[in-house]
């Protein structure tokens, strides 16, 4: 099995300058880097031993694809973009349905699957005002929730999901006004199309969906969920991703790991990969929840400082399985406000009715619904 030349040599590297080579080798990334990292388990499983892979972008073609169409209706009806001024009022119309689902009032929602917010409750009765949406802004945001779609309603890429708009959408998403995003038109215009006239407001969304896929799926799509070969080394993977991701939609994640279970067998599967999906967490790193637990070396403040990293070398190292793990969310001078277990998907952290809801001490993991 090859090894990435980056890999190569730093092992390498390492070689010379200790006069001996790495015994365990660990890869840590989120985003394009977590597309990276799902790369490295599927083409190179002899590089690494464990790898953290979070947000994955792994899926490019499609994510950046779906966005032709989602543009049209958020960007292409100037009437229909949403103002950052707006997403408080949608924020809280969506806790004021959802936040208590969970047995708890905090403003996180565990598993945002589970509101079944309508952006029509949002409408305007009488002109426009911050807090409501019109006709057009109710549309875009339905189309926000759903995804990008094919030509026949097909879905490309999944869409966000509801719960923390106020805080995370205005840097990703609706910025300081409408704009085409640059990540889609320069990805089509110079990467695809070789035409720097292409505008994604005008073309045709299946026939950018096949572009990209014919043109560069091969070289930057990280999909493939037969990872025998990397299992087979005794490799162990750890997915995370943030519920409230305002880039990348924790669906893509969820689908990816269902069908590495699929492929592989659910028995198999949790022999070497876990997922932990962090309620109220935006792209990587922060959001409302608590969204420290060790990922790109963040610290949490209870048990192994580097929580997931550290149970990830734990079970690499030590054939100990992780199970939960404690998340942090500080404050000013890094002071804690909360600490909240992530659980391993598909548990959730349940809050036990009594004792400080601040406190991950007050969570138990359970299955959803129990």
């Amino acid at each position: 099995m090859k090894q990435t030349l980056t890999t190569e040599r730093a092992k390498s590297i390492i070689d010379k300058f200790y006069s001996a080579p790495p015994t365990k080798s660990y890869f840590d990334a989120c985003s394009d880097g977590g597309r990276e990292a799902l790369m490295e388990a599927q083409r190179f499983p002899a590089d690494y031993d464990g790898i953290l892979a979070g947000a994955p972008a792994n899926n490019w073609t499609k994510l950046v694809a779906a966005a032709v169409d989602e543009m049209k209706v958020f960007i292409g009806n100037p009437a229909g973009y949403i103002s950052s001024l707006k997403l408080p009022a949608i924020t809280a119309a969506v806790l004021a349905q959802c936040n208590a689902q969970d047995g708890l009032k905090d403003g996180v929602l565990n598993d945002p699957r589970t509101c079944h917010f309508d952006p029509e409750s949002l409408l305007c009765k009488q002109g426009d005002e911050l807090t409501c949406l019109t006709a057009p802004q109710v549309a875009s945001l339905k189309k926000i929730y759903a995804g990008g779609t094919d030509d026949e309603g097909h879905m490309v890429f999944p869409g966000l999901m509801p719960g923390d708009e106020a805080h995370l959408w205005k840097s990703w998403l609706v910025g300081d006004g409408p704009g085409v995003s640059l990540y889609t038109q320069n990805y089509f215009r110079y990467m695809v199309f070789d035409d720097p006239n292409w505008n994604a407001l005008t073309a045709n969304t299946d026939a950018a969906v096949h572009a990209a896929d014919a043109k560069t799926a091969e070289a930057l799509n990280a999909t493939e969920p037969d990872l025998s070969r990397f299992a087979e080394r005794g490799g162990k993977l750890i997915l995370y991703h943030g519920w409230n991701d305002p880039a990348i939609s924790p669906l893509n994640t969820l689908q990816y790991y269902e069908q590495v279970q699929a492929k592989m067998g659910n028995a198999k599967t949790a022999n070497f990969v876990r997922l932990y999906m962090v309620p109220g967490m935006g792209h990587c790193v922060g959001g409302t929840g608590a969204t420290a637990f060790g990922q790109l070396g963040v610290p949490t403040a209870k048990g192994p400082e580097y929580g997931l990293f550290d149970a990830l070398e734990k079970w690499e190292e030590q054939d100990t399985a992780p199970d939960s793990i404690i998340a942090t969310k500080y404050g000013a001078a890094r002071k804690v406000e909360m600490t909240r277990p992530l659980c391993p998907y598909p548990q959730v952290a349940k809050y036990n009715g009594i004792g400080d809801p601040n406190d991950s001490a007050s969570f138990t993991c359970a299955a959803q619904g129990h």
